[in-house]
């Protein structure tokens, strides 16, 4: 005997319904909430360093800092909302976060301004790349919108990498 759809739904209260495959649904769920976790680490890591920044340039980068900050933010309701529309989870706790990120964290009690820059640079830049990764998952299983979040992700990304590298860039 099958179960009835209010069975169903106390069974699986968290379970939304979706067009996609169930493997597409475990696969891209599992992917945004790693992808959550880097962001999550990225965004704590910008703000750390713009509160640590210091030196000569000390407004333009607190400034600079603070709007990447925000715009990394910004992802973070999307992406997890993305993997619950779609109908699988998302993160539950910081030490969730812990065990999935793949950015590392930088705890030193002084970093230089160029050298905050520079790995704030990087992690951009391979952030960029694990988008790339999940928008290639969700190719494969013809799932257009999150591909399509993805897209401007990647961009802001790019901007963010772009700005970085400009401002660490060397004088001449």
């Amino acid at each position: 005997m099958s179960p009835t759809s209010a069975e169903t739904r106390r069974l699986s209260p968290l379970k939304t319904p979706s067009s996609l495959s169930t493997n597409a649904i475990t696969d891209i769920s599992a992917a945004l909430t790693a992808l959550l976790a880097d962001v999550f680490t990225l965004y704590v890591k910008t703000k750390n360093f713009h509160w640590h920044m210091s030196g000569p340039h000390f407004r333009d980068y607190h400034l600079l800092l603070d709007e990447q900050a925000g715009q990394i933010f910004a992802m973070t309701d999307d992406i997890a909302e993305r993997a619950r529309k779609i109908g699988g989870t998302t993160l539950r706790s910081i030490g969730q976060i812990a065990r999935q990120q793949r950015l590392a964290d930088n705890d030193a009690d002084f970093v230089t301004p160029e050298d905050m820059l520079s790995e704030l640079r990087e992690d951009n830049a391979q952030l960029v790349s694990l988008l790339r990764e999940v928008h290639g998952l969700c190719d494969e299983h013809n799932d257009v919108a999150t591909a399509s979040l993805i897209e401007n992700w990647i961009d802001e990304g790019e901007r963010r990498t772009w700005f970085l590298f400009e401002t660490t860039r060397p004088q001449r």
